[in-house]
Formats: C-alpha cells, structure tokens, sequence
C-alpha cells in the first residue's frame, strides 16, 4: 500500500464503475497487484460506499484478494513436512471464513482434548480407552452427526462444526482423531467409499470407530462386510491409515459436492482449483 497514497487509492476505487471496460479491467489489475494488504481498505470504502456497482466490484476483489491468500496458503501447507491436520482444516475453514483465526480453533481443540484428559486412564485396555473419548465427545460435549443437514458446506467448515457440535463422517472423525493423537493413542483416518471412519492401530489391537455413529467400534470383517454390501472391491487402501493430505482433499471434495447441490458453481469451480493444488 505505500505504493500509493490514500488519495491516489480513492481515484482507482472511484474509478471502479468507469463505463469502459477497459479502464475497470486495468483498475482491477492495479488495485489487485497492491495484495492481501489493501483488504482493509477496500472494505472501509465498501461501508461508506452509496454505490451499488462499486460495492459489487470491491466484493469480488476482496474475494478473489483471500482466495488467492488462501491458494498460497495451501501450496505451503502441501510443501511442509509434517502437514499438520488442523492447519490444513484451518485453511480450507478459511474459504467461507476468511477472517478466522489459527489460534481461535486450535484453542477450541485444546478445550475439547482438556475435558478428554481429565476423564482419562492411560492404564486401561484399548476399548476401554475408547469407551471414556467416546462418552466424552458424543454424551458430554454431546457431538453427534448431522443428518438433518448431511450436504451442508457448514459441515466441512471446522469452527462451525466446532460451534454447533455438529458435522459430517470427516469433520468428526478429525475432531475425535486430533484429541486421541494428543492423548498418545494410535488412532488414523481411513477413507473408505461414502464413509470416513477411523482406526485404532497398534501391535497389539486393531479395530475401527465410527465417529458418525458416536464411536461405534468394529473390525476389519465388518469393513469387508460394508464393502460387499456396497459390491465395491476390497482394496488394502479401505483397511489401512490415509494420510493428512488425503483427509484435506476428502474434506475439499466433501464441500465441492455441498456446493454443487446448492447449485454454486462457481464455488465449485474454486473448490477444484484448491483440490488440484493439492492433487499435483
């Protein structure tokens, strides 16, 4: 922004609704090429705008000032080492929710953990230990499946999720998953065909939890069992962890499908720019 001054940015801006084409396309450009930094400013002149066609020019600039934030964002979080889950949820949280911060979910998530542990024996058998993070999180907190809403974008954005104790196969799953990784329990996503669900893996035990369904906890033959069900070919990939980058690309199909039974394709369109950022 030092760029320019004030008076020079309140030219470009009133220049936003100029009838020739050309002139809006450059003031476009110019006012982009300042950055994430402008947002500020651009929404100052939004409020104090009486100018439905400069409001609507600013809106998308804004827009498409955080989409492209968020692209970059995303290429980071691909190109880190460790992927960490929450950031990536963070990061598509921030689609809908471009102002929200890190700290305020991870904060959130920290609470969640904290009711978890006080509640906690590390002595006890694995199911047992399952037993206490599902009372917790499903009859305490009282997280539970949003079946009224199943298709809502809402449920592919975290803070919501974390706000309305509600949400889909994935976003559960990450939430139960995130609290039992902090308590030192090998607990992964596994990605099976229209259901996202979770497995307990150690050397000693192995069994699977449904968060959609407040923990429910089943075996591999009841995994074969639902891939019959659905004549679908037991792949290994159904019975084994997935990694954090295919539980993000899960979560960004989960929302370009919201989007497209909303009929915003344009969103859609977005949804797949992020998801072939990440499927490079």
């Amino acid at each position: 922004m030092a760029e320019l001054t004030e008076c020079e940015l309140n030219a470009l801006v009133s220049l936003l609704d100029d009838t020739d084409e050309e002139v809006r396309n450059h003031v476009r450009d110019r006012i982009s090429s300042l950055g994430t930094e402008i947002i500020p400013f651009l929404e100052e002149k939004w409020e104090h705008s009486f100018n439905p066609e400069i409001q609507k020019e600013i809106e998308i600039l804004v827009h498409d000032l955080q989409f492209s934030l968020l692209k970059t964002r995303l290429e980071n979080w691909k190109n880190s080492e460790d992927q960490d889950l929450l950031t990536g949820l963070w990061i598509i949280n921030t689609y809908q929710y471009p102002d929200l911060d890190f700290e305020k979910i991870n904060a959130e998530m920290h609470q969640i953990y904290f009711e978890v542990w006080t509640a906690f024996n590390n002595d006890l058998a694995p199911y047992d230990q399952i037993r206490i993070v599902n009372n917790v999180l499903f009859n305490s907190l009282r997280f539970s499946a949003n079946t009224k809403n199943f298709h809502s974008p809402a449920n592919s954005m975290l803070s919501t999720v974390l706000d309305t104790k509600k949400g889909n196969p994935i976003s559960l799953c990450v939430i139960y998953m995130l609290v039992a990784k902090k308590l030192g329990l090998p607990i992964y996503g596994v990605n099976l065909p229209n259901l996202f669900v979770l497995t307990y893996k150690s050397e000693e035990s192995t069994f699977y939890i449904n968060a959609f369904n407040k923990g429910l906890v089943f075996s591999r033959k009841d995994v074969s069992n639902y891939l019959n069900h659905l004549k679908i070919e037991p792949k290994e990939e159904y019975f084994e962890p997935t990694t954090h980058l295919q539980m993000v690309l899960r979560s960004l199909r989960n929302l370009a499908n919201s989007f497209d039974k909303l009929g915003e394709a344009e969103k859609v369109d977005e949804i797949k720019e992020l998801i072939a950022i990440l499927s490079d």
